[in-house]
């Protein structure tokens, strides 16, 4: 029973899970619409967009960088495939293409600027924040482009009742990069390059290429979700994704994602997104002033991390 119980206090992931639930329960007995089917849909039409670019986030803080620049990606990406299409008369899945490896472009950059000069991501992504959001408004005119009509959105943002057919996206991201991480040579090198990034080294692991990797695993799905969203408004706005990389830097914090590297899973990414999510959608349904978002983002954050390590602590006391 106690290994049972040192195996479940051992998980990044378990201090996120039981917020969660306690904050669904809070908000159900104040609201009692909250849990109808209607606001079901409303909370997981949202959730794919900002989950997708936590998977991405949440994998690059497991090999112990950062990247800041993803909610301008976010919009840079979809606003290329737009003009892509209605500006250069490409063909909408060649569109979609170019405006991926825009994205990957981004993240290859992001990488080999931080990896080359030794420089904090932090600092890089920041100043490639600030770059990509220019380039969007400068492409854009700072006005949306006009959404081509023969865009195939219905594979991306189809209505399936409960949900889009982004979840369904999303799903196989989720998939995919969890059996990538936990049951691949590829995942161990992932934690080993955040955790014990000199080990990892001596191991013979390639960590530069094993990070340059994870930047433009990042970039990629901060592309992959802001086409989603654009096709959702059916409209490339140049502000869109703003604030992103904060919200999806706490969800993977929240969900027990180390800010050191080497810790974190993709249930963990799941639940922070959902609770940010919730959080989200419970306040409008509790008719609480929606500018207590932000505060209980904030807040939650900091909880989670202290959470985190006392549940850390007290697993490492059991015998």
């Amino acid at each position: 029973m106690n290994s049972i119980a040192k195996a479940l206090l051992s998980r990044p992931e378990i201090s996120a899970l039981v917020m969660l639930i306690l904050v669904i329960i809070g908000f159900s007995l104040y609201a009692p619409q909250f849990l109808t089917y209607a606001n079901m849909r409303v909370t997981f039409f949202a959730f794919p967009e900002l989950g997708i670019v936590v998977l991405g986030v949440g994998i690059l803080m497991i090999a112990g960088e950062f990247d800041l620049s993803v909610g301008s990606v976010f919009a840079l990406s979809p606003l290329v495939m737009v003009i892509a299409v209605g500006r250069w008369g490409f063909d909408p899945f060649v569109a979609i293409a170019i405006g991926f490896l825009v994205a990957l472009f981004v993240g290859y950059l992001n990488g080999w600027i931080t990896l080359q000069f030794s420089i904090p991501s932090f600092v890089t992504t920041l100043g490639m924040m600030f770059m990509v959001r220019s380039v969007a408004v400068v492409l854009s005119g700072g006005f949306p482009p006009p959404f081509p009509v023969d865009f195939p959105i219905g594979i991306f943002v189809a209505d399936l009742g409960l949900f889009r057919a982004s979840m369904l996206w999303f799903a196989g991201f989720a998939v995919v990069l969890a059996v990538m991480l936990h049951f691949s040579n590829l995942g161990n090198w992932i934690y080993a390059t955040g955790g014990q990034p000199q080990a990892a080294s001596d191991m013979g692991i390639n960590t530069r290429r094993v990070k340059l990797f994870c930047f433009m695993l990042c970039s990629f799905l901060a592309g992959f979700a802001g086409m989603v969203t654009t096709f959702r408004l059916k409209s490339a706005l140049p502000a869109l994704g703003e604030g992103v990389e904060l919200q999806a830097i706490a969800a993977a914090v929240i969900g027990g994602t180390s800010l050191m590297g080497g810790i974190g899973s993709v249930i963990g990414f799941i639940v922070g997104t959902g609770l940010i999510r919730v959080i989200d959608n419970g306040l409008v349904m509790a008719r609480i002033d929606a500018n207590w978002f932000k505060f209980a983002i904030g807040a939650l954050t900091i909880l989670a991390v202290i959470l985190n390590m006392w549940v850390r602590r007290r697993a490492r006391a059991m015998h």
